[in-house]
């Protein structure tokens, strides 16, 4: 039975975000082409009426991913123009992050696997990252271009890292320090 060209889009939409939220619980190497489909409701088969391959998927679902890391990002900084760069520590650094992978930060749920992947999959994640350099490299503060390009590098470092840390230890007070610290110690406000 052949589906309408909205169900077929309706359905590969679907097939996309389950997907996004099983791979960042999960990883890529952790869920089968099966398990997102019946996640889905939609039958194994019809995986390959829409994606050649579990690699073509990810490259897909990073992409997608990654656009509404930037978005996010972008709403955040626009909603509080007058302290941007706090706005966005307060959104990032946070225990819904740390506690949601499957709904939080692509980087920070699938770095750890990007980082030992080659070709496509490798170049997303880099020009995903580079464009959150420049995005904070608008905000974070700095005398010159290559001051604040290289304060973006460290503050998306720490961000990323906090978080990273905060999820991979079992002591929830010392995940709460790496929160913390972090979040102090890139607001500009303590800078001063």
């Amino acid at each position: 039975m052949r589906v309408s060209r909205e169900k077929f889009v309706e359905n590969r939409e679907r097939i996309l975000d389950v997907a996004g939220v099983l791979f960042r619980e999960n990883g890529f190497d952790g869920v089968g082409v099966a398990d997102i489909m019946k996640a889905a409701g939609l039958t194994h088969g019809g995986f390959y009426g829409h994606f050649s391959s579990k690699d073509e998927l990810a490259l897909e679902v990073s992409r997608k991913l990654i656009d509404k890391v930037e978005t996010r990002w972008r709403e955040h900084i626009a909603e509080s123009p007058d302290r941007p760069l706090q706005a966005l520590l307060d959104h990032y650094i946070h225990w819904r992050t740390v506690d949601d992978p499957g709904g939080s930060c692509v980087f920070a749920t699938l770095i750890q696997e990007v980082s030992r992947s080659r070709g496509a999959m490798r170049a997303v994640f880099s020009d995903g990252l580079s464009v959150l350099v420049d995005t904070l490299a608008d905000i974070v503060p700095g005398e010159t271009e290559e001051e604040r390009r290289a304060n973006a590098a460290t503050t998306l470092s720490s961000m990323m890292g906090a978080v990273i840390l905060a999820r991979a230890v079992e002591d929830r007070a010392l995940a709460e320090q790496f929160l913390v610290t972090m979040r102090r110690q890139l607001d500009p406000a303590n800078l001063t």
